[in-house]
């Protein structure tokens, strides 16, 4: 990886100043060496990069996914949304939104190593078509520091801009779809690193970015951290019903994907399309 900004010294990476400490059995990790898990290639990844929001809940059976979208959702008048990665390709914005779908999370990039290819149509698109749109990042700590993958993230089109279309940045942080859950750290080592990803966007945009997870992921590698609590937005990850568990001091989901199907992730904002223009001009 061709990066003449990051120093590799010891079991730490040393990135615009700030050093964050990695697993010592991971220090040296890079994209290139990274082979999808069986359980990610029984989800329908197919190639490293490929990681998108959920993607470990592709193992759920269509039948339970039909059953799952019929349970009842918030309440009347909660904004639609959709999250999209390469694996969409070519969206169809208008007629998205001409269903009722008003907000999007488009994958900007995964790691140190991956951008996608089709992040700049998809924006566009999205945003042509009348959408509230925002980027993500799909996080692989072993690469990495937060901090440099934050950097990462907003060199690959992450930032964020006071239109009232435009939202946060979202971290995407979960199941690692190439090794072990929790990328080789402990609980305190992986809340740090988020931590390190959460100030260094804000730090940089004036706004905390979103953070995508599931509570089983979040309460097996950080130990239910609250850490966060009352700072970042949270967009939780339930098909079941609606989101009743929720990282440690979070009162609520801003963002809940609650199915996919039909070849789209699908996700429900916590109040109004009004509310939702509100998060993106900088209002929680």
């Amino acid at each position: 990886m061709k990066n003449a900004l990051r120093a590799l010294c010891g079991t730490s990476i040393v990135t615009l100043g700030v050093t964050a400490a990695l697993p010592a059995a991971q220090a040296h990790a890079t994209p290139a060496t990274h082979r999808l898990t069986a359980t990610a290639r029984a989800a329908g990844l197919t190639a490293a990069g490929g990681g998108y929001p959920g993607w470990r809940s592709k193992t759920v059976s269509s039948g339970q996914q039909t059953a799952q979208m019929m349970r009842p959702m918030y309440t009347n008048g909660n904004a639609y949304g959709v999250d999209v990665s390469q694996y969409q390709g070519n969206v169809a914005w208008n007629y998205l939104r001409g269903q009722g779908f008003s907000f999007a999370y488009v994958k900007a990039s995964e790691g140190t190593g991956y951008s996608s290819s089709t992040f700049r149509a998809q924006y566009n698109g999205s945003y042509a078509a009348g959408f509230i749109r925002g980027a993500y990042h799909f996080a692989l700590p072993n690469q990495s520091s937060g901090s440099y993958q934050a950097d990462y993230f907003l060199a690959h089109g992450g930032g964020w801009s006071r239109d009232g279309r435009t939202l946060p940045g979202a971290l995407d942080i979960e199941y690692n779809p190439y090794g072990s859950s929790c990328y080789g750290y402990s609980r305190s080592g992986m809340t740090s690193w988020i931590k390190s990803f959460v100030n260094r966007y804000r730090s940089r945009t004036g706004r905390y970015p979103v953070v995508y997870t599931t509570y089983d992921w979040w309460a097996t590698c950080t130990g239910n951290t609250s850490a966060l609590a009352g700072l970042t937005p949270f967009w939780i990850a339930q098909y079941s019903h609606v989101p009743n568990q929720l990282p440690a001091g979070t009162r609520f989901s801003h963002i809940w994907q609650y199915s996919q199907s039909g070849g789209l992730d699908k996700d429900r904002f916590n109040g109004t399309t009004a509310g939702l223009r509100s998060l993106a001009l900088g209002a929680r």
